[in-house]
């Protein structure tokens, strides 16, 4: 009887699959945050740039050197007591406030008809507001500029880009709609059975769920009335007393195109409420903006 010996088996070392796994992670990661990175450098740069202008001296601003060798801080108080200047921030104001809420109130209810109501028309009524949405400004302005001059002498004033805003927005219409179709019609039945009436139940239960879309909605219509420069150039030029903020500033670039660090000094201070107000609201911005595409 003979026995036969078989030979040793040969384990080959293979990488574990976990460790595979990391590296490829870890290989996605780098990849995808580089390309975010530059992104981000890229957007960021040009603000960086204006900011560092704005603190240097008349002497050094727009020169090779990036960096200040004094930091000028004074400059923003020069703009500030810059005559009109409050005056245009004071108009600004009300024009970016009054019309947000106007907007608002006067847009949320129309949104809440073609979103929740069936009725003779609603498809026509909410192409009638698509095609105002894509009616370019401009187109209008002859005759609307000659009804709030010849009718209603309105001219030097901000009232002509207030007041329509009481009649809604076909932008905000449009965005708080398409939210108020992810409302599932139950709230609303249930809302009926316990008395609401259609009114009510906008404001009690629907109202309460649309924060998202009227915080997006808000924040657009705010960031457009205050960056608008063709509104009030076109009614309120005649009237520096009326100007804005987004017309002021050219003419302050205009009175000061030697004082590169005082203009942009401007730009900061005109920047500034606008990129603290989206960082502080990007949240309820994003998640408006998101859940408004969900549904068709």
């Amino acid at each position: 009887m003979t026995l036969t010996s078989t030979p040793p088996v040969r384990v080959t070392a293979e990488e574990p699959a976990p460790r595979v796994s990391r590296r490829t992670g870890m290989l996605n990661w780098v990849a995808v945050h580089s390309l975010a990175i530059a992104a981000a450098v890229v957007f960021v740069l040009p603000f960086v740039f204006v900011f560092l202008t704005s603190v240097m001296t008349d002497q050094q601003a727009l020169t090779t050197n990036l960096w200040p060798d004094h930091w000028q801080w004074g400059n923003y108080a020069k703009v500030w007591r810059t005559p009109g200047f409050l005056t245009w921030w004071r108009n600004t104001l009300l024009y970016a406030c009054t019309g947000t809420v106007l907007a608002l109130v006067s847009s949320f209810p129309v949104a809440y008809a073609l979103a929740k109501f069936r009725f003779r028309g609603r498809n026509l009524a909410l192409m009638a507001v698509i095609s105002m949405m894509m009616l370019p400004p401009q187109v209008v302005i002859i005759p609307m500029y000659l009804f709030w001059a010849k009718q209603l002498h309105l001219t030097g004033s901000l009232w002509p880009l207030i007041i329509p805003m009481a009649f809604g927005d076909a932008f905000t219409i449009f965005l708080l709609r398409q939210f108020l179709l992810t409302i599932p019609d139950d709230y609303l039945e249930a809302a009926r059975i316990d008395g609401c009436g259609h009114f009510r139940t906008m404001l009690r239960i629907v109202l309460p769920m649309a924060r998202p879309a009227i915080a997006a909605a808000a924040l657009f219509q705010f960031f457009y009335c205050w960056n608008d420069y063709f509104g009030p150039q076109i009614y309120a030029s005649e009237n520096p007393g009326a100007w804005t903020l987004s017309y002021g500033l050219e003419s302050f670039k205009g009175a000061h195109h030697t004082n590169w660090n005082l203009t942009m000094a401007a730009t900061v201070l005109v920047l500034a409420p606008v990129l603290l107000l989206f960082f502080f609201a990007q949240k309820a911005f994003v998640e408006g903006v998101t859940l408004t595409g969900v549904k068709g």
